[in-house]
């Protein structure tokens, strides 16, 4: 059983652009820059070469970077971003290394798990912009809290749009 989720994964991984998805939790991944768009909205990439100008890798520090670089400017020393009128101070928890995307253009997907000192745990996607040396998060958005999501994303016509969740 196991083997054939990994076998599965392994395989939509290998074949993610030729994959169409219909509304879920990530569009395995965004394959457009947001700035071009509005943020609820995302269309497919265009240059598979211009994807693999950086790595996953270098997505995943970029981010740990970013991160690390606003809590040390915190008196708190954690991380704060704006949800529902309220800013929440967070430790990072977890980069999901599975969930880092490409977006063409310069443009880069992350998603973060993240936990307040109550205890409650934010799922947050990032989109980043920039070269592998000198990433930027051009938006952050609160996708889920407590592992219930607040949208998620559907493709219409070639664009990833978020929707909220029923």
């Amino acid at each position: 059983m196991i083997i054939r989720v990994l076998v599965t994964l392994v395989i939509a991984f290998l074949f993610r652009p030729a994959i169409a998805f219909s509304a879920g939790e990530h569009p395995e991944h965004p394959q457009s820059p947001p700035a071009t768009q509005p943020s609820d909205q995302v269309k497919p990439a265009i240059s598979k070469a211009e994807e693999k100008k950086i790595t996953m890798a270098q997505i995943s520090t970029g981010i740990k970077k970013h991160i690390a670089a606003e809590t040390t400017k915190a008196s708190d020393k954690k991380f704060h971003t704006k949800h529902g009128g309220k800013d929440l101070a967070l430790d990072l928890v977890k980069v999901h290394e599975e969930r880092l995307s490409g977006l063409g253009g310069g443009k880069y997907f992350a998603c973060v798990d993240m936990k307040a000192a109550d205890g409650t745990v934010y799922d947050i996607d990032f989109f980043l912009s920039g070269t592998p040396d000198n990433m930027q998060v051009t938006e952050t958005s609160v996708h889920k809290i407590n592992g219930k999501a607040l949208y998620s994303w559907k493709e219409e016509a070639g664009v990833w749009k978020k929707v909220p969740t029923s």
